[in-house]
């Protein structure tokens, strides 16, 4: 079967207000937040090309969700639990729309996959960093993607009214695997014994009432007779063990930016490409001005603060090259400013953090986005010239390239520098920083570096190892042209699988069998015949025939 034609840009609007949703209520309770999902068939993302039936999503759900529990962060600190629910009676959600895979690219399916990756695992972050029980109210069916969100939860009740159930249907009814990570949160973060996984995972019917509860599959099943008022309960419960948040919250205004074919123009962050399209260089700038170093400053300054605006645009422009520049092979990381305003701006926000909720969480945006910077399957060189400011938050950006080009140039001089921010604040998916991984067979070479002092020049930085090449003035320019050159006329297949591996040295962890592993190889399944053959189960869902598959196992 030929690959679906759909190429046209996706409309995306990252930041809708709660007002705006079209797909999700969120509402609130005192210290609990309520999230309802309530689809709307015929509002997909790309209308009129499928229907989005039995709470399915799209990317236009994901981005909602997404939207929300950011905004549940930074705008409601009085918010202790967060509860998942649906609208719709006797349906969770059914995951991910099938018609809407069907009829997608293979580029798109495996950018989907991976944004609401990226969004369970926020789910997750929430719980874990702040405070904020979650909890999935499975007051329906929830099969595939829906189990998976639910998956995303710490704690899953499930009504009992003698239909509702959680399956895992992709095996045998797609021909593909549960895409967002669900297969690993069953055995990893449920610890489901593996034959009871197996058996789950094969079942289109899934798994309902008492049995559930035994393969911890579920947290509780509650009656339905009782489900409004234990669940009250419950979350009275989540939430005493939460933490109280004093201060006030910040209200997330849209970024705005120009955004056209080409570039997409920020404040502090900026993406250009070639006329070739193969081509990015992305500048990030430093700070503008004082920077807040107070509790009141920080809420003053709000939305304009430097670090939140700069790592939220960073992450805007990374699902946009996802989504809306396919044929982007090599991106080029720059950035521009004056060093010492950036270290004091982090300086002022890592002191903040020990006791302010909200520096705390600029910190954990910042993470996330370096997270997606990570993840992002474009080759990353990142660029060291006169005017650059690669300290502590934006030295993350040098750490998280595949390679990196550092001009020696004494009448020109270049310079890096660490900061705390470099220690510890911002993990990679294997759970160790940036600096470890770039160090993981010399660890000694990690700590010489933390140790040292100020700015480092060329020079040092080479012998420090932390940067790959630091040609001197005469190699410069051709040493940087030739190897942008041969990078982008590679294979982006192949670098892709290349990067993804060598990226994730280090501990196996939850995220990286998420991303290294599973993401792997469903993107390998999307394109067998089995899957989306001319007789393959994705294909013929739906229709009146029954796939047929290549029994040759691979």
């Amino acid at each position: 079967m030929a690959e679906p034609t759909t190429t046209s840009p996706i409309p995306l609007r990252l930041e809708p207000h709660p007002s705006e949703y079209v797909h999700w209520k969120l509402s609130f309770e005192g210290t609990v937040a309520k999230l309802e999902m309530n689809v709307q068939e015929e509002k997909a993302l790309r209308d009129g090309e499928y229907i989005l039936k039995l709470n399915s999503y799209d990317l236009g759900v994901d981005v909602e969700l997404a939207d929300a529990i950011q905004r549940v962060r930074f705008e409601h600190p009085e918010v202790r639990v967060l509860v998942v629910s649906s609208a719709i009676d006797r349906i969770f959600c059914s995951g991910a729309n099938i018609y809407m895979l069907g009829s997608s690219g293979h580029g798109f399916k495996v950018n989907f996959c991976k944004f609401t990756n990226e969004t369970r695992l926020y789910l997750e972050d929430l719980a874990e960093h702040s405070g904020v029980a979650t909890v999935a109210a499975v007051n329906g069916t929830a099969s595939g993607g829906g189990y998976e969100l639910a998956l995303a939860c710490q704690k899953i009740f499930l009504v009992d009214d003698g239909n509702s159930a959680v399956s895992f249907p992709e095996t045998p009814l797609l021909a593909v695997l549960p895409g967002t990570g669900g297969l690993t949160r069953l055995v990893d973060k449920r610890k489901v014994r593996r034959d009871r996984a197996d058996v789950f995972s094969t079942l289109v019917e899934g798994i309902r009432g008492k049995r559930a509860v035994e393969w911890n599959l579920v947290d509780e099943v509650i009656p339905k007779s009782r489900w409004t008022e234990t669940l009250k309960t419950r979350l009275g419960e989540l939430g005493a063990k939460s933490p109280e948040k004093k201060g006030a919250g910040l209200l997330l205004k849209p970024l705005g930016g120009e955004i056209s074919e080409g570039t997409i123009k920020h404040r502090y962050v900026t993406l250009e490409t070639d006329e070739t399209g193969r081509i990015g260089t992305l500048t990030m700038r430093g700070p503008e001005g004082a920077q807040p170093a107070t509790s009141d400053a920080l809420r003053a300054a709000g939305n304009d603060a430097w670090m939140l605006r700069a790592f939220r645009e960073l992450d805007d422009v990374l699902v946009r090259i996802r989504f809306h520049h396919p044929k982007l092979n090599l991106l080029l990381l720059k950035t521009a400013g004056d060093p010492k305003a950036v270290l004091s701006a982090e300086r002022s926000m890592l002191a903040l953090s020990e006791s302010d909720w909200l520096a705390k969480e600029v910190l954990l945006l910042a993470k996330r986005a370096l997270k997606r910077l990570d993840l992002t399957a474009r080759s990353l060189f990142a660029v060291i010239e006169p005017g650059s400011c690669f300290v502590g938050s934006l030295l993350e950006l040098v750490l998280a390239a595949d390679r990196s080009y550092m001009l020696n140039d004494p009448d020109r001089p270049t310079a890096l520098e660490l900061s705390p921010l470099n220690a510890g604040p911002f993990p990679m998916s294997n759970g160790l920083t940036r600096l470890a991984t770039h160090f993981l067979g010399e660890p000694k070479r990690a700590e010489a570096a933390l140790a040292h002092q100020g700015p480092i020049d060329a020079e040092k930085a080479d012998a420090l190892g932390l940067v790959t090449f630091a040609p001197d003035e005469l190699d410069w320019e051709d040493e940087v042209r030739i190897a942008i050159e041969e990078r982008a006329n590679f294979s982006p297949d192949a670098l892709t699988g290349m990067e993804a591996n060598l990226r994730f040295a280090g501990p196996e962890t939850m995220e990286t069998k998420i991303f290294g592993r599973l993401s792997a190889w469903q993107n390998w399944i999307f394109q067998r015949p089995n899957a989306v053959g001319p007789k393959g189960a994705l294909t013929s869902y739906g229709k009146q025939t029954r796939p047929e598959f290549d029994i040759n196992r691979t």
